[in-house]
Formats: C-alpha cells, sequence, structure tokens
C-alpha cells in the first residue's frame, strides 16, 4: 500500500508540473502576442497622424484651388490676363514698354 501512495504522489506531481509547464507556456505566449500588439498599435496610430496631416493639406489645397476657380470667374482675373498677355489696356490708359 505505501508503494501505491507512493506512486499516486509521484503521479500527482507529475500533473501538476506538467500543468504548470503548460499554464507558464501559455502565459509567456499571450505576453508575445501582446507585445506584438501593442507595436502594431503604435505603428497604426503613426499611420493614422500621417494620414489626418495629409488629409488637412489635401483640404487645404481643395480649398486654394475653389478660390483659384472662383477667381478666374471674376472680370478682374480677366482684366489681368488682358493686361499682363495680350497687353490690352482700357480706352484711357497708356501702356509704356520697356525697352531692353
Amino acid at each position: 500500500m505505501a508503494a501505491k501512495r507512493r506512486r499516486r504522489k509521484d503521479n500527482n506531481y507529475i500533473g501538476k508540473m506538467c500543468i504548470s509547464v503548460i499554464v507558464f507556456v501559455f502565459a509567456a505566449v499571450i505576453s508575445v502576442q501582446i507585445f506584438h500588439l501593442y507595436q502594431k498599435d503604435k505603428e497604426y496610430m503613426l499611420r493614422q497622424a500621417d494620414l489626418e496631416e495629409q488629409l488637412l493639406q489635401q483640404q487645404e489645397r481643395q480649398q486654394e484651388l475653389s478660390d483659384l476657380e472662383n477667381y478666374t470667374r471674376t472680370q478682374e482675373y480677366i482684366e489681368d490676363v488682358a493686361r499682363s498677355k495680350l497687353g490690352l489696356a482700357y480706352d484711357n490708359e497708356i501702356i509704356f514698354k520697356e525697352q531692353k
């Protein structure tokens, strides 16, 4: 009977050790996975900040283009182009060209 008790104790001890090793390995694997997820989260946050900055830049550019489009439809723009590219003037204006 004493031998049976020792075997049970040995079996119990081996079983407890196996379970302890499995739990330890499981905890280590989970810790490594959590670490990798935190790193990915940081990368995604940096990427998100970069994309938000690009979005703001593109919105500003869109506003500039919209303003330019509105300006090209005005009489002032037409007059500026006529004066600078075509050399046109109003009836009472005289344009002097600089000699080179």
